[in-house]
């Protein structure tokens, strides 16, 4: 009776630390706080959510003032990508600043919304 009580407790621990792992993973994308065209940029959103829901993923939108802000944000570690404006043939830029971040959306993202870039860290085995 002990045994099977503290086995059925250990496997309670296990499964309930795998879902809090699974639940606070959390990918924070840097954005301007003015953004002129939401369609484009809620397709977008949309896309990505449905890329990083796959992954048990959260997407996070950060917002910043402006482009100064934000490309500091991405320095500091404070956001693991941005996402601006740029023309009206590819509307966004999407700067993505962690490896694997960034081979999970090139493989699974197919946008006309945005272009993708990796730029990488000196350290980019840190995690978030």
């Amino acid at each position: 009776m002990a045994l099977t009580e503290a086995l059925v407790g250990t496997m309670l621990a296990i499964t309930l630390y795998a879902i809090a792992v699974r639940s606070s993973l959390v990918m924070r994308l840097g954005v301007l706080e003015d953004r002129e065209d939401e369609s484009h940029f809620g397709q977008l959103i949309e896309r990505l959510k449905t890329v990083f829901n796959k992954y048990y993923m959260r997407l996070e939108l950060v917002p910043y003032a402006d482009t100064q802000a934000l490309q500091q944000a991405l320095t500091d570690k404070e956001v693991h990508a941005t996402c601006t404006r740029t023309d009206e043939e590819q509307p966004y830029q999407t700067a993505i600043a962690v490896k694997r971040i960034y081979d999970i959306v090139q493989a699974e993202l197919s946008s006309p919304e945005t272009t993708l870039t990796y730029v990488g860290r000196s350290d980019s085995g840190d995690k978030h």
